[in-house]
C-alpha cells in the first residue's frame, strides 16, 4: 500500500541536505573528521522520532564511531516523498555509504540504485530495493538487506497468542481482530504471510481487520477507527487482538482504554520504552510482543556498512534474531536497555552469528 504523502512536509526538509540537517537530522563526527579520508555514512530514517528510531541511530553512531567513521542521521517522519528527497540530497553529496530504514518497496530500487552507480556502498534495514518494487524481483546489486527475522517475529507473538488461548480451553479457531499496514510493507507482509497461513489452517478467524489511513499518523487513526467498531463487538466475541506493529497497536490500546473494555487480551509485535511502559500499566490488556532490540539492528547494520567499506564480502540479506517479551516478565521503571539482563540473549552485540562480532570486525576497528 503506497502511504499518503503530505506534500507541505516537504517544505520543512529539501531546501539544502545542510540546511536539513540542522533542522532534522543530526552529525556525530569522528575525531579528526577534517581529515579527507575519514569516511562519511549517512542513516535516513523513514519513521517518526520516537525513542525505537533514536536507539537504531544510537546503535548506528556508536559503532560508526568504534571505526572512526563520521555518521549524519536524518529522521523523515514516514513522508515517502521527504524520504526519497534527503535520500536524493545525500546522495548528491560526498558520502562513502548509506543506511535506509524503511524505505518503501515500490521506490527503493529506483531511490538508491544511483547511490551503487556513484560507487556508494548501500546497506538498508526493512528496506527491499528490488528491481521495479517486485517482491520477487532481483535486489539492487551491491546492496546487503536487513531485517528482524519476521517471520519469526509472527511465530512467537501468534505462537503465545494461541498457548494463552488452549490454557483458557479455547475452541478453534480463534476469533482475532487484526491490525494490519499493507500490502507493500516488506516486513508487514512477512509476517502477515504467517497469520494468513493460521487462516488458511483453520487456527484464526479474522472478525475484522483495522488499518491506518494516515501512517503519518498511525496511532491517532488506530484510536478512532478502533473506537468506531468497539461498539459493535460484544464482550466474549473476539478472542484476541493481534497487533502486526506496535505503533498500529497503541492506537488500538488508547481506545480500548477510552471505552473501559479490558476483555479483550492483546498480542503484538515490536518494542520501545514507550511499549514497555504501556505492556506494565495495562497488563490486563497486553500481553506480549515479539522484538528485536533496535539498538542491535543499528550496530549490525554499520558493521556491514565497515564489511563494504574494507573490500569485505557481506550477505545480499541478513535477519536478526528476535525474541518474545511477556508482560509478566516487565514490571515498573524497566527500560529498554534492561531487557538484556531479563530477557536471555536480548541485545548481544558480542555475538559472532546474530550480530556478526567477529575478529574481522574487531580488526576494523580504530585503536
Amino acid at each position: 500500500m503506497n502511504k499518503m504523502v503530505k506534500v507541505l512536509s516537504l517544505l520543512t526538509c529539501v531546501v539544502s541536505l545542510s540546511a536539513f540537517m540542522a533542522g532534522c537530522g543530526g552529525s556525530n563526527k569522528a575525531s579528526g573528521d577534517n581529515n579527507k579520508n575519514v569516511k562519511k555514512i549517512a542513516v535516513v530514517r523513514n519513521l517518526a522520532a520516537g525513542d525505537h528510531t533514536q536507539q537504531f541511530l544510537d546503535g548506528c553512531v556508536s559503532e560508526g564511531n568504534k571505526f572512526g567513521y563520521q555518521v549524519d542521521t536524518f529522521v523523515t517522519d514516514g513522508v515517502d516523498a521527504k524520504c526519497q528527497e534527503v535520500v536524493a540530497q545525500v546522495i548528491s553529496k560526498n558520502y562513502d555509504g548509506i543506511i535506509v530504514s524503511h524505505g518503501q518497496l515500490s521506490y527503493s530500487y529506483d531511490m538508491l540504485q544511483p547511490a551503487v552507480k556513484k560507487g556508494m556502498k548501500v546497506v538498508t534495514f526493512d528496506t527491499m530495493p528490488f528491481k521495479g518494487g517486485d517482491p520477487n524481483g532481483q535486489l539492487l546489486e551491491g546492496c546487503t538487506s536487513t531485517a528482524q527475522d519476521d517471520k519469526a517475529l509472527a511465530e512467537l507473538s501468534l505462537g503465545y497468542m494461541m498457548q494463552e488461548f488452549d490454557k483458557k480451553g479455547g475452541q478453534y479457531p480463534m476469533k482475532v481482530l487484526k491490525t494490519f499496514m499493507g500490502p507493500g510493507v516488506p516486513p508487514l507482509d512477512r509476517r502477515n504471510a504467517v497469520y494468513t497461513k493460521l487462516e488458511q489452517e483453520g487456527k484464526i478467524k479474522t472478525v475484522n481487520t483495522i488499518s491506518p489511513s494516515d501512517p503519518a499518523n498511525a496511532r491517532g487513526d488506530m484510536t478512532a477507527k478502533t473506537e468506531a467498531i468497539l461498539p459493535t463487538i460484544a464482550a466474549g466475541s473476539v478472542d484476541a487482538i493481534w497487533g502486526c506493529y506496535d505503533e498500529l497497536a497503541k492506537g488500538v490500546l488508547q481506545a480500548l482504554n477510552d471505552s473501559g473494555r479490558k476483555d479483550i487480551p492483546m498480542y503484538t509485535i515490536d518494542i520501545s520504552n514507550d511499549d514497555i511502559q504501556l505492556m506494565v500499566m495495562n497488563k490486563d490488556v497486553w500481553k506480549s510482543t515479539a522484538a528485536v532490540d533496535p539498538k542491535l539492528i543499528g550496530i549490525v547494520d554499520m558493521r556491514l556498512m565497515a564489511l563494504k567499506l574494507n573490500g569485505k564480502d557481506t550477505p545480499d540479506y541478513f535477519n536478526l534474531t528476535a525474541n518474545n517479551i511477556v508482560t509478566t516478565q516487565l514490571k515498573e521503571g524497566i527500560k529498554m536497555t534492561d531487557l538484556s539482563s531479563i530477557i536471555p540473549g536480548w541485545g548481544n552485540a558480542e555475538d559472532p552469528k546474530g550480530a556478526l562480532y567477529t575478529d574481522e570486525i574487531k580488526a576494523l576497528y580504530v585503536k
